[in-house]
């Protein structure tokens, strides 16, 4: 991957290219899939959809007047700062609800990437296609946001999740649950067998603090050097890397410090007890903040945990 700071004005207009076509791919999709239930909803999609279009005229006419016919193939995957979208046919059943989130998180980073594009541009002509686009999708934004008092019934309406919400979602959430998800489960295997090996609460207690302290760092690196959040609104990712970090060492060492324990049998009893909690936990998080169902949740995250501590166990007993 690329870091956007890092990209000519060549690239910066083939990528804005790939991303108008992709966008105008999706509000296809998107009104498609709205046509039969919501007909007023799926009309604005298709009108934003040809605007996406024609900027993307804009944009290859510019190009070929600068660099040429040939447009070398950049995607948002290819560039660190942009949110992995899920195809639309993977977010089926699409409702309003969805529909207008995802609308607005891609008008929002469409606007960020031209504005931040225009500032690196330092020739004329395309800072000010580049500043004209920014402005537009701005008022993208704005349609967006009409979905809302046009189209949406009192029901969809009090689902909506806020801006902030999807940011707080973004920044703070997800890498906090990966991180809690990762040190919960994770370490149950080298703790647990650990623990049925040696059956002293000390030794058990060592090996548990060195895996998730050693799961916090891996995954804070991990986060931090994933996405430098320069275009998603992510946030920095320090910021990311520390809260990912954090909760990993956090989920790992609650299982852990019931082993300060001197009786081996209770600290044991007191930890399962906590891995319990910690797994009801992140399925109530999930079901949440990841709108999955609290039944699909709870079981995902048990069968992965019954795995790991499974695998602990057999070793340990071995």
């Amino acid at each position: 991957m690329k870091n956007f700071s890092d990209l000519t004005e060549q690239e910066l207009l083939a990528l804005a290219v790939s991303l108008e076509e992709e966008d105008n791919r999706t509000y296809g999709d998107f009104a498609e899939a709205l046509r039969e239930s919501y007909p007023g909803t799926a009309k604005v999609f298709i009108g934003m959809a040809d605007e996406e279009n024609r900027h993307r005229h804009r944009l290859l006419n510019l190009y070929r007047q600068k660099f040429g016919e040939h447009i070398p193939l950049i995607r948002r995957q290819d560039v660190k700062g942009f949110v992995e979208r899920k195809s639309v046919w993977l977010l089926r059943p699409l409702g309003l609800d969805k529909v207008r989130a995802q609308a607005e998180l891609m008008e929002a980073e469409s606007k960020r990437f031209y504005v931040r594009a225009a500032r690196r541009s330092s020739d004329a002509s395309i800072r000010q296609l580049l500043g004209d686009l920014a402005a537009e999708e701005k008022r993208h934004e704005d349609k967006a946001a009409e979905l809302e008092s046009n189209f949406v019934t009192a029901e969809v309406d009090k689902e909506e999740r806020q801006s902030e919400r999807r940011l707080f979602l973004l920044q703070i959430v997800q890498p906090g649950l990966a991180g809690l998800m990762d040190g919960s489960v994770s370490t149950l295997a080298p703790l647990f067998a650990a623990a049925l090996a040696t059956r002293d609460s000390w030794q058990t207690l060592l090996v548990g603090l060195a895996a998730a302290l050693g799961a916090g760092i891996s995954m804070g690196f991990a986060e931090a050097l994933s996405d430098n959040g320069s275009l998603t609104g992510r946030g920095s990712p320090i910021l990311r890397g520390v809260v990912c970090g954090l909760m990993t060492a956090l989920g790992g060492l609650g299982h852990a410090l019931p082993y300060l324990i001197a009786d081996f049998w209770m600290a044991t009893t007191i930890a399962a007890c906590v891995v319990v909690v910690e797994l009801a936990v992140i399925a109530l998080i999930r079901n949440r903040w990841m709108d999955t169902p609290i039944l699909s949740a709870t079981l995902q995250v048990v069968v992965g945990g019954l795995l790991v501590f499974g695998t602990g166990v057999i070793i340990g007993s071995s």
